[in-house]
């Protein structure tokens, strides 16, 4: 379906319109980055096959559907062992448009492996919400534009994030209700670096801006569709990188990262390995929306929605030996101990040693670097236990 903005409001944050497809991907051919990006992503793609592809991509579903999803499937074969979604059962009947709200590992792959794997399971694909400090360069905002992504302002003074968070919401109505297509949005703002996922109720109050009017809140929360969906890796190839963030924030309380920083942290979890990745569609919230009382306080609205859609997530983890292992090395127990072996507690231990490796520091801490490591493979499994149903 073509995608219009009645709005010029929206033209700095939308995804370009099948109109300017065209000329976006003649901008995209003639980007030096997106090819010196390519050669280092698939060294063996054929640029003159590719560019020709490219050029016949007449609007973005095509573009998406060819570029995209090849390019995405490349990357999975290269640096997954498995990469699969369950619960597809659960999806909205009649692909009625919903907000997917999800977990957040990976600064690309978490909304782009979930549009492929919707596409393989005949759902359509959603627009994908991106930060704006992840667009380092002209060519990837284009990029990600052409990939049907709208753009999320950051760093903001309180009053133009005020402001830029209405536009934001008012977009995302419009494109649930007027182009009828789904959106990913994570559940917080950037990736929970220690894996203890938790929603913010900010990422709600925006969602809620632009609907409120004569509906109440928790009307305006129905409306949104949302459905929850739990991401699990086997192996996050960025957990050095946060490990070492974190130790540079414990002994500098004004470290800021750069943007070199961000592109490594791209590149990284782009091409590392993943081992297992599984995406579990969760239960659409509005099951559990229809129960709460709608005179409750605004702000514990809100937070029990939050609470609701954690929930969800840490029940439809899935699980693996690291996950395991991690949580029994962090907490000296053997809790776990029947859900994995000897040889995957030392491949685990091997691999988390390799990884605290790599981090160079001048005051290296490895005791607490090794912690934090741990903290990111065992805290999901930590909030699926706390809160699983007796």
């Amino acid at each position: 379906m073509e995608t219009t903005y009645p709005s010029p409001a929206f033209d700095d944050i939308r995804p370009v319109n099948d109109a300017e497809v065209p000329q976006a991907v003649e901008d995209l051919i003639s980007s030096d980055g997106l090819w010196r990006a390519l050669s280092y992503i698939a060294p063996d793609a054929d640029r003159a096959a590719l560019i020709e592809t490219m050029r016949s991509c007449r609007t973005k579903a095509e573009f998406k559907q060819t570029i995209g999803y090849k390019t995405v499937m490349a990357i999975a074969r290269r640096s997954t062992f498995s990469l699969t979604i369950s619960g597809r059962s659960r999806l909205p009947e009649g692909k009625a448009p919903c907000t997917f709200i999800s977990n957040h590992r990976d600064i690309v792959l978490d909304a782009a492996f979930l549009n492929v794997l919707l596409y393989d399971v005949g759902y359509d694909m959603t627009q994908i919400a991106i930060g704006d400090n992840l667009l380092i360069y002209p060519w990837i905002r284009l990029l990600v534009r052409l990939n049907n992504s709208f753009i999320v302002k950051r760093n903001l003074s309180a009053r133009r994030l005020l402001e830029n968070s209405r536009i934001l919401s008012a977009y995302i109505r419009h494109t649930l209700r007027q182009t009828h297509e789904s959106i990913w949005i994570a559940q917080r703002e950037g990736r929970a670096k220690d894996s203890n996922d938790q929603t913010q109720t900010s990422v709600l109050k925006m969602l809620c801006m632009a609907g409120e009017g004569d509906e109440g809140l928790l009307d305006n929360l129905m409306e949104l569709n949302i459905v929850p969906i739990a991401i699990s890796y086997e192996y996050d190839p960025c957990d050095y990188l946060k490990a070492r963030e974190f130790q540079l924030r414990r002994d500098d309380l004004n470290y800021v990262k750069s943007e070199r920083d961000d592109l490594l942290s791209m590149e990284t979890g782009i091409m590392g390995d993943k081992g297992r990745v599984h995406f579990t569609i969760g239960t659409p919230l509005n099951d559990t929306l229809r129960q709460f009382d709608p005179a409750m306080p605004r702000h514990e609205l809100l937070a029990a929605a939050a609470t609701a859609i954690d929930r969800d997530i840490y029940a439809h983890y899935r699980f693996y030996p690291s996950n395991y292992v991690a949580y029994d090395l962090l907490h000296a127990t053997l809790r776990f101990r029947m859900n994995y072996d000897l040889r995957d507690k030392a491949r685990f231990e091997a691999y988390l040693q390799r990884q605290l490796d790599r981090i160079d520091l001048p005051q290296k801490d490895e005791p607490y670097l090794r912690t934090k490591m741990l903290e990111m493979y065992a805290n999901p499994l930590k909030n699926h236990w706390d809160t699983k149903p007796e």
